[in-house]
């Protein structure tokens, strides 16, 4: 049974309008109490590493679902940079990468630390439009973390299919509210601590079986043996057939935190999501006198020191690249969008 929005809403306990998904998620109750109990056992002697790996596979399953992919083109990882960096690794020398200007280094840093490969950075809205048969590969966010823009997916994956170019979407700050074209990028890399509500030390990489397959598997140890229980020891070479092969080792008490709240996502489903998220935004921006957007991030010039003032009274934002950051998801209400707007309005009042 589909999930409600009043009901997942339920699952929250913030004492704060909390206004900071876009920097790192509140766990839902469930998700909570799980990584609790996991330590609880960890300090106990109790712990059972073999049987935290289902809280691994759960958290895979439902992110397929959530992306809509099959969990065996899917893998695993602490950090969204090990996957960029396995794409980075791959590219021949020479070959060029578009990016987009002031996107998320985690995204740019693995190609930059690759002398032999040429960079490309152009505004965000041309991106498509750079696209020509020099392009090999388009790396871009699909959400910038910055200031909330939104990519123009289609377009993007459009002129890079006419151009021959491969495309690597940084999911982190899309999946979990937007819907993303997973079905039609070449890889999609997604860090699970934000929008996806998970604590941080959780990433997925998905893809086509194609691209996927022609990524190196530097990176692997036992956890992408295809019996992951029977790869610790020895030789010979026996990784998985499918995307497991380029997972690593995970973090379990992560994954334990990772699978209820990841379900709970799927359950309640992203296109119900998306329309919370941009309706409190879009309250946010009106109560502000600002032009209504399509992205559950807004970013806007306030004084110096409002962020600190916000936290003093209780509505928790970021700042990020000189500008307020508020961010809103499943955990928001409308009462905590009209508690920043009041404060908000107060600050920057003449």
């Amino acid at each position: 049974m589909p999930m409600s929005l009043p009901e997942a809403q339920r699952e929250f306990a913030a004492g704060v309008a909390y206004l900071n998904t876009a920097t790192y998620g509140l766990p839902p109750r469930a998700a909570h109490e799980a990584l609790l109990a996991s330590e609880r056992d960890r300090a106990a002697g109790l712990l059972e590493p073999a049987a935290l790996d289902g809280a691994v596979t759960r958290s895979r399953e439902a992110f397929g679902r959530l992306i809509g992919l099959p969990a065996e083109r899917i893998a695993v990882a602490s950090q969204a940079s090990y996957f960029v960096g396995l794409v980075a690794t791959w590219l021949p020398a020479g070959s060029t990468v578009l990016v987009a200007d002031g996107d998320f280094t985690s995204l740019l840093f693995p190609f930059l630390a690759r002398p032999e490969l040429h960079v490309r950075s152009v505004p965000l809205e041309e991106i498509a439009d750079a696209v020509d048969g020099g392009v090999d590969l388009v790396a871009v966010s699909a959400v910038q973390s910055a200031d909330g823009r939104v990519a123009a997916m289609d377009d993007v994956i459009g002129a890079a299919r006419a151009h021959g170019a491969r495309v690597l979407l940084d999911a982190t700050q899309a999946v979990g509210w937007l819907p993303v074209p997973a079905d039609r990028v070449d890889w999609l890399v997604c860090g699970g601590y934000k929008w996806l509500l998970g604590p941080r030390g959780t990433c997925f990489l998905a893809g086509t079986e194609e691209a996927l397959a022609e990524l190196p598997p530097v990176g692997a140890g036992w956890y992408a043996g295809a019996d992951v229980w029977d790869s610790i020891y020895g030789a010979p070479l026996r990784l998985a057939a499918d995307a497991r092969r380029l997972d690593l080792s995970p973090a379990w008490q992560c994954w334990v935190g990772l699978a209820p709240a990841v379900e709970l996502l799927a359950e309640v489903g992203v296109p119900a999501i998306h329309d919370h998220d941009v309706a409190l935004a879009r309250r946010f921006q009106e109560g502000l006198g600002l032009p209504p957007g399509d992205s559950a991030i807004v970013s806007l010039d306030v004084p110096d020191g409002t962020a600190e003032l916000l936290r003093a009274n209780g509505v928790v934002a970021s700042v990020r690249a000189g500008r307020l950051r508020c961010s809103f998801h499943l955990s928001t209400t409308e009462a905590d969008v009209d508690k920043a707007v009041d404060l908000l309005s107060s600050a920057v009042a003449p």
